[in-house]
């Protein structure tokens, strides 16, 4: 498997620094670049990066936590399989999480920025996908602002902050699901997740709890099916192809 080249040194501050870290690798991982069983050597990754071991320490530590990596001792991190049922098992417990965040977020949350979210999911749901690298960079920054809005106005500090841990790994997924989307030309995943956010926000906006965390729940539920297609297995398996890295993560090896 060859390795990832070398990218340019992150100079921003070091949390931004272990998060684009972590971002990188967790794409690697999703991909397929970074292969089941592969160590990750923490002085290769630190020339990758231009960084010092201290972040790419960090980094391993969160990926460990998101279950990407396994951090073993005497051998250090090595890559998890990701596989479809572990994308299910991180849908369900981020459906679990978010739909709560939505009901308490409701009638806390701040309307004007909710009238905001509505008029740019609006104009994202009349709009022509097809605009391509445009529209993904449109809907990804309203997708981060109206769950990260939830999240802030849901009153429970230890939900906000879970929520927070967790944000890099589902956007992680997120960006490689419609990653593969701009590769097949295909934009439908995004114009359906403009559709599924509008709903949220037109639940908030009535202060509707049940009705806000219903189409919460549908578009987890939703986006579940289509992050699982984003695997190196599901590739495989639509072009007829075997899985050669045997059982998952949680199998016996």
């Amino acid at each position: 498997m060859p390795v990832p080249p070398r990218e340019k040194s992150l100079r921003c501050d070091h949390g931004l620094r272990r998060q684009a870290i972590v971002e990188s690798l967790l794409r690697d991982v999703v991909h397929g670049r970074l292969r089941p069983g592969q160590h990750l050597v923490t002085q290769t990754l630190a020339g990758r990066f231009g960084v010092s071991h201290t972040p790419i320490r960090e980094a391993m530590i969160a990926l460990a936590g998101m279950g990407i990596v396994d951090l073993l001792p005497n051998r250090g991190a090595v890559v998890c399989k990701v596989t479809s049922r572990d994308i299910r098992e991180i849908c369900e417990v981020r459906r679990t999480l978010e739909c709560e965040a939505t009901r308490l977020a409701c009638g806390r949350i701040d309307l004007e920025v909710l009238r905001g979210l509505q008029t740019e999911l609006t104009r994202l749901v009349a709009a022509e996908p097809s605009s391509g690298p445009r529209f993904v960079e449109e809907a990804r920054d309203v997708d981060g602002r109206l769950h990260d809005a939830i999240a802030g106005a849901c009153g429970n500090g230890f939900l906000a902050k879970e929520l927070g841990r967790l944000k890099v790994l589902f956007r992680g997924l997120r960006d490689v699901a419609w990653e593969r989307e701009e590769e097949r030309n295909d934009y439908h995943r995004l114009a359906l997740e403009a559709r599924e956010h509008l709903a949220i926000v037109d639940g908030l906006l009535v202060g509707d709890r049940r009705q806000a965390a219903h189409a919460m729940a549908k578009h987890i539920r939703s986006g579940s099916r289509y992050w699982s297609k984003s695997l190196p297995e599901a590739k495989a398996a639509s072009n007829g192809q075997t899985d050669p890295d045997g059982p998952g993560k949680g199998d016996a090896r």
